[in-house]
């Protein structure tokens, strides 16, 4: 089991980009086949898959967030980090960090406002 810690900002002017990271314990952002997700929840809304960055760097994202989004690894730090621009009120939400594809070990989540 690994554990993951989210960091970032709390508040976010509208048009602005987003920026969180990852930092993972107890596991390598490298190891042969993990993957590493980022997943939101607005309020009154389900859980939003944003995206998946593997370890061997490849990315793939869910189309709702493709063309405004990026995600990164730095491995030294062990850490991976989400990038979505020109954000709106409407992405306001809890963002999670979570490891592997069935989604096994989540972060704690950070609250992210979107407001001038």
């Amino acid at each position: 089991q690994v554990q993951l810690q989210e960091s970032g900002p709390g508040l976010v002017k509208p048009s602005q980009t987003l920026s969180l990271a990852c930092t993972v314990s107890g596991g390598s952002l490298t190891t042969t086949l993990s993957s590493w997700n980022w997943i939101r929840q607005s309020p009154g809304k389900g859980l939003e898959w944003i995206g998946v960055i593997h370890d061997d760097g490849a990315t793939f994202y869910n189309p709702s967030f493709e063309s405004r989004s990026s995600m990164s690894m730095a491995t030294h730090q062990n850490q991976f980090s989400l990038h979505l621009n020109s954000v709106t009120p409407e992405d306001t939400a809890v963002y999670y960090c979570v490891a592997g594809t069935g989604w096994s070990d989540w972060g704690q989540g950070t609250q992210v406002t979107v407001a001038s």
